[in-house]
Order: C-alpha cells, then structure tokens, then sequence
C-alpha cells in the first residue's frame, strides 16, 4: 500500500512538539503488513490476528512543560498496519490517511504513558489525541 510518510512524520513532529518532548527522542514508526502484524500481536498481547497499531515504548518518557520539556531518549516504536487502517477508515467513513494520522497519534500517546483502561482515562488520552488532530488538520489545511 502506499502511504505518505512525509505527512506521518509532519504529524509526530507537530504532535512531539505539542507534548513538549525534545525534538532528539528516537522514535521509529513501521509499516507492516497483515502477516507481520498478526505475528507482533499474537507475540506481544497474546491475541490472534493483526490489529492496527501497537506500541513498543523504550525509556518511558512523558510529555513535558513549557519550563521543562521531556529531555532526548528512546521514545521507542509505533507498529502501524496500513491494510487494517484501510478496512477501518472504510467502515468509519474516512480515507485511510485520515486513519493512520489517528492511529499514529493513539499509538504516540501510548508511548508516553496514556491509556484507556479506566474511563478517566480515556476521556484524557481520546481528548487528547482529538486535541491534536484538530490542530495537526488545521497545520495541514494551510499548508496546502
């Protein structure tokens, strides 16, 4: 499939920026296919099947402030499938770009210590992530 890496790297660099993490944190983004996805996900979460997007965090940053920004280290990995993102975005009514930017947002905060287990938590973490694809849309619109 292709996919626009530019825009996925424009996205975590805007999204890094955002959550105050220094600019020098390592972080690697793959694109993988069904196979290699369904191998990771029965390998790491012990379930069957490929899934969308899983998160491999390394150092264990966090999002930083305006007066302390999170210093360089291994952010860690982001596992994107682009054939599951695009059933997805069909059955969501959007392109599969448009999935992807989320997924790659969802999987960026994961990095950073965000989750969804608890309903408090995933009010944060959704309105987070809705927080900066609004803005990283907004970018986009004025680029182009």
């Amino acid at each position: 499939m292709e996919v626009d890496e530019a825009q996925l790297l424009r996205l975590t660099e805007r999204n890094l920026a955002e959550l105050r993490v220094s600019p020098d944190a390592d972080l690697a983004i793959l694109l993988v296919d069904e196979g290699a996805m369904e191998q990771l996900h029965l390998q790491w979460m012990d379930e069957p099947g490929p899934t969308d997007v899983l998160s491999f965090p390394m150092d264990e940053l966090r999002p930083g402030t305006d007066d302390e920004p999170t210093p360089a280290g291994l952010l860690g990995d982001i596992v994107l499938c682009p054939q599951v993102a695009e059933s997805q975005a069909q059955t969501a009514g959007h392109t599969t770009a448009d999935e992807l930017i989320l997924l790659t947002t969802h999987g960026l905060l994961h990095l950073l210590g965000f989750d969804h287990a608890e309903p408090e938590e995933y009010r944060e973490m959704f309105g987070l992530q809705k927080e900066l694809i609004d803005g990283f849309g907004a970018e986009e619109r004025r680029r182009s």
